[in-house]
């Protein structure tokens, strides 16, 4: 059976212990001396599991947080905090 976390913080933890199961094999990898290209696939599937966190992340601070300040009347402040989050990583 396949585990299915219930909720939000569930799910977001869920994705931190793969990335976290991913890295620890990454540094095991680096250890042995291991093949580099089968480190880079090792170290992609931390990125990715490390990006999907971020989309939980946001998701849930888009349906709750940003929803909030929007019906506070705080749009313009909500949509700014995001997009220096998001001005950040380029």
């Amino acid at each position: 059976m396949t585990y299915r976390p219930k909720d939000t913080k569930e799910r977001i933890l869920h994705r931190l212990k793969i990335a976290q199961g991913h890295l620890k094999k990454v540094i095991a990898m680096i250890d042995e001396n291991e093949y580099c290209i089968d480190v880079l696939h090792q170290s992609q599937a931390v990125q990715k599991a490390i990006k999907e966190t971020d989309n939980l992340i946001l998701e849930n601070h888009l349906k709750t947080c940003v929803a909030d300040a929007i019906n506070e009347g705080k749009k313009e402040e909500a949509v700014l905090e995001i997009m220096q989050v998001f001005k950040k990583n380029q």
